[in-house]
């Protein structure tokens, strides 16, 4: 089947309005927000609108040997979503509906297309509670994050996607619709086939489908600020809140450079003092005086880590208003350029050391890097600053995003946390799991997609030696 074969066949199926073919319009559906990621031209972009069109769109693209590159918003941050040359980019939002929201036994079934943000609003007017929350929860898509394994502030309580995941719909390459997973909170009948296709970034399957779990709806946080005169000490603070056991709904940390452009941002002081490096957000959503417990152990810890600031406050408005200090980080440093953001976990009794070796690289590539992160597990976000339409600056760029994941691999941590592999960090993914784990990816790509009909080259190549 030839390619206009291929797109008449698309449009049989879909519709002539969900099937794009102006290279002006489809240009806005080929990348993502990760600019190192390569990108190439499609042949198509289609919008199916039901699982019948997905599979429509699998079984045409697989007879024409055309492949296919799932796609949510766009708000990745690892070009897992990015066009190859002559591919069919499949666009789920129009997958959007809600299908169920079952109170009594705590879960929902959502498709792919609904908005993160969305979702929780509409599970939140149960009196429950959808925990993972990325960055852009207000416009990245459920699907985007189950094949990302998408994390966010909450996930040192919560866990990251696949912790609320109980079952999935998938379209396989052959166009037939798998079922697998519960609705149970146990079940270990046969392979947890659902976790492996949360994080498999588009390249095993299209999901259509997903049912998750859901917590009851939190009480209204507490928070805790602490600035801290060394990262060192920051960084001890954080461990002794791991090793005494407390579990704060959220514990953020930011560097100098990430405060700076945040207090210049947002035209205010956080009350840290112009000799802080590093500062610590934490929240409690235990309600009451458990979270006042909480809160005040965390207190404690601070001020014995030598910090020179503590202040908590339960005050909702109060509180919000502190953590919009690490939310517009990144929106801050487009005051100095474009940037470009990494995602390494270490282990969390070492954060200080990979903050202390981002400043390292970024005095040796002359650009400013500033570090924010989830400090309660551990995944870090330096951040390199660059200015726009310089190539030399941006080639600095790349060698300190590189180097980056170098220092994480060398701390005992990984190449990324939640952002995924996509087709910036293949190569990071082989020295990070060894051969024998490139093996074990390949046979199970080979068993499920024959062809290597989804997202090809994307997380690892079939071909690499």
């Amino acid at each position: 089947m030839g390619n206009d074969a291929l797109v008449s066949k698309l449009r049989e199926h879909l519709g002539k309005d969900a099937v794009l073919t102006d290279t002006d319009v489809t240009a806005s559906y080929s990348r993502d927000m990760m600019p190192l990621a390569p990108v190439g031209t499609p042949l198509a972009v289609v919008l199916p609108s039901d699982v019948e069109g997905v599979q429509a769109v699998v079984r045409a693209c697989a007879e024409a040997r055309v492949p296919i590159v799932p796609r949510g918003a766009g708000s990745g941050l690892s070009g897992a979503a990015n066009a190859i040359d002559g591919c069919v980019v499949l666009v789920l939002t129009k997958l959007d509906q809600i299908v169920e929201i079952d109170e009594g036994n705590r879960l929902a079934v959502v498709q792919p297309g609904v908005v993160n943000l969305d979702f929780r609003n509409a599970v939140e007017k149960h009196g429950l509670f959808y925990p993972p929350d990325p960055s852009s929860y207000d416009w990245c898509t459920i699907g985007g994050n189950l094949s990302t394994n998408a994390g966010g502030l909450c996930c040192v309580k919560y866990g990251v996607t696949t912790d609320s995941v109980l079952g999935l719909e998938i379209v396989l390459a052959d166009g037939s619709l798998l079922k697998t997973g519960r609705r149970t909170v146990k079940g270990v009948a046969g392979y947890d086939l659902a976790k492996l296709f949360v994080g498999s970034e588009g390249t095993l399957g299209v999901i259509t489908q997903a049912t998750v779990a859901l917590k009851p709806l939190p009480q209204a946080p507490s928070t805790l600020v602490a600035g801290f005169n060394s990262t060192e000490a920051a960084g001890e603070a954080v461990a002794r809140v791991v090793r005494e056991g407390l579990v704060p709904s959220l514990l953020e940390i930011m560097d100098a450079t990430s405060i700076k452009a945040a207090e210049t941002y947002l035209k205010t002081d956080l009350g840290a003092g112009s000799d802080c490096q590093a500062l610590l957000l934490a929240q409690s959503d235990s309600g009451a005086e458990v979270a006042q417990r909480e809160l005040a152990v965390l207190e404690q810890i601070c001020t014995d880590c030598g910090a020179d600031l503590v202040y908590a406050t339960d005050d909702l408005a109060e509180g919000n208003m502190l953590l919009q200090a690490r939310r517009v980080v990144l929106t801050a440093l487009e005051q100095y350029g474009i940037w470009l953001t990494d995602d390494v976990c270490v282990p969390r009794t070492r954060i200080a050391e990979l903050i202390h070796g981002c400043q390292r690289v970024s005095e040796e590539v002359g650009l400013r890097i500033a570090v924010v992160g989830h400090a309660g597990d551990g995944n870090m976000h330096p951040t390199i600053v660059y200015s726009p339409g310089n190539e030399d600056e941006f080639a600095r760029a790349q060698k300190a995003f590189d180097a980056i994941l170098e220092i994480g691999l060398s701390l005992g941590g990984t190449v990324t946390g939640e952002h995924g592999v996509g087709k910036i960090k293949r190569e990071w993914l082989a020295k990070e799991i060894g051969p024998i784990g490139m093996r074990v990816h390949r046979q199970i790509k080979q068993a499920l997609d024959p062809e290597n009909l989804f997202n090809p080259g994307s997380m690892f190549s079939m071909t690499d030696l």
